[in-house]
């Protein structure tokens, strides 16, 4: 059965030092296969709203055990990712 998996992680940020949360999503065809469709829905900092795609000092990144869910459909499962994905990088946060 197709799974679909939310993977959260957290860092702290360059400029101001508070939480950046980045998500990916994935896909596993069954319990033994590894993640396919991988999709980065981006990355944000909290605090001050820094667009931070990677940790930049090691050892410091939290990772948070995926989250399973099951998405009626691919198409629907696109456009949450698309609509979270916009969501996060919007020019004006408010």
């Amino acid at each position: 059965m197709r799974r679909h998996y939310l993977h959260v992680r957290a860092y702290s940020c360059d400029k101001c030092g508070g939480p950046v949360i980045s998500g990916s999503t994935g896909v596993r065809e069954n319990e033994i296969s590894k993640e396919t469709d991988i999709t980065n829905v981006g990355a944000i900092c909290l605090s001050c709203g820094h667009r931070q795609s990677k940790a930049t000092e090691p050892g410091e990144t939290r990772d948070f055990p995926p989250v399973q869910w099951d998405a009626r459909s691919a198409s629907e499962t696109g456009h949450l990712v698309s609509a979270y994905f916009e969501a996060v990088n919007r020019e004006e946060l408010h």
